[in-house]
């Protein structure tokens, strides 16, 4: 880990500067590197090319300032480099799945969401089995003990943003299955709620355990892909921020449950 503690060095100065002008030829000097190796190590280190993870974190400071202030949208928008409003409810909505609006407004639709997950009994949502596209299954194990949720979703980017290509719920630790996923590559992302959680540490959440996969899943027609063993911990300095919202995840599987449960009245 000795040879990222430049990269780390970096990482620390990008969150104290968030909202400053960060030029790739800043940051590559800062740690010391020229803007070509420092991209290179960087990517190494997160995952993500370095103005990538600027403009992430950006966004997530943007949710933090959305939830935690009365500045309006466009002041947000400014505080974060967007001139254009437009520019940035655009691509606020990309990457979180809701308007900066929209967002602003989940807290009390969050503790519903939280309240009809504690109610159910049964947590199977209807599998799409389509040959020869393929399952992608594994087992989620977590440093430390927790009684909540998991929510599970392969993503086309190492990064948790946009509505994941396939996604899910989980009622405890263990198993995990994909069906129906196309060739292409994706990247694992998880994260925890525990039962009790606020509504605003689950919009903004920071502090909640989760895992990532660094190295991309290759899926192949008529092929099968490796069980994966991941395990969920604290957040560590190299992760990106979890920007999709977390309650539009937890709507669309209630909404899978909720039709299969009218299928079987049917």
């Amino acid at each position: 880990m000795e040879r990222y503690s430049e990269i780390d060095g970096v990482i620390k100065y990008i969150h104290q500067h968030i909202c400053d002008p960060l030029s790739l030829e800043q940051l590559a000097k800062y740690a010391g590197y020229s803007p070509y190796h420092f991209t290179r190590i960087f990517k190494e280190r997160t995952g993500l090319s370095p103005l990538y993870y600027v403009s992430s974190h950006r966004l997530q400071k943007a949710k933090d300032l959305l939830l935690r202030t009365n500045l309006s949208v466009r002041d947000i928008g400014l505080e974060i480099g967007q001139q254009s409003l437009g520019t940035f409810t655009t691509r606020f909505t990309e990457k979180v799945g809701v308007t900066p609006s929209d967002f602003r407004n989940q807290v009390i639709q969050t503790d519903d969401r939280i309240r009809s997950l504690q109610a159910l009994d049964d947590w199977r949502t209807p599998q799409t089995v389509l040959y020869p596209f393929s399952r992608v299954e594994g087992t989620i194990e977590a440093e430390v003990p927790f009684d909540g949720i998991i929510l599970v979703g392969l993503f086309a980017r190492p990064i948790p943003e946009g509505m994941p290509l396939y996604g899910t719920l989980l009622s405890s630790l263990g198993k995990f299955c994909f069906t129906g996923v196309k060739p292409g590559t994706y990247y694992l992302m998880a994260t925890s709620v525990t039962w009790g959680t606020k509504s605003l540490d689950i919009l903004l959440p920071h502090s909640t355990l989760r895992t990532r996969s660094k190295e991309p899943i290759v899926v192949k027609p008529y092929s099968s892909v490796p069980p994966l063993q991941v395990m969920l911990y604290a957040p560590r300095l190299d992760d990106p921020p979890i920007l999709i919202s977390l309650p539009l995840l937890m709507d669309h599987f209630l909404s899978r449950v909720m039709k299969k449960a009218d299928t079987r009245k049917v």
